[in-house]
């Protein structure tokens, strides 16, 4: 089940839908991990160590909700699991790249003050 918010979710527009779909704190590193190949969720963890294996669990589930990831489960013992982008995901990936390549390109300016909060 995915956390209900108290407050109302504003969707008059793309922007506050967008905001939505990526909130999680992990959601773009998952993304960006599975787009990378990075598809079972121990090898997710590990590359994205500073997340709890139940937040990244928790945001995996919502990514696989919004139809953004698709989840195979093989029936096998143990028991294995893969996530992959969905077509809705994968047009996601241009949208990161641009994000970063803003991020690269501000980085003198905006880092300091995350680095050295006053």
């Amino acid at each position: 089940m995915m956390y209900e918010k108290k407050l109302p979710i504003n969707l008059e527009c793309g922007l506050h839908l967008f905001m939505e779909v990526m909130n999680g704190k992990w959601t773009i590193a998952l993304i960006w991990s599975i787009h990378l190949g990075i598809k079972r969720p121990g090898e997710l963890h590990r590359h994205i160590p500073k997340a709890s294996r139940r937040l990244l669990d928790t945001q995996l589930k919502q990514l696989h909700t919004l139809g953004i990831i698709a989840k195979t489960v093989f029936d096998q013992l143990p028991l294995k699991v893969e996530y992959e982008l969905t077509a809705l995901g994968k047009t996601l990936i241009p949208v990161i790249e641009t994000t970063a390549q803003w991020g690269e390109k501000h980085r003198e300016i905006l880092e300091p003050f995350f680095l050295n909060p006053k």
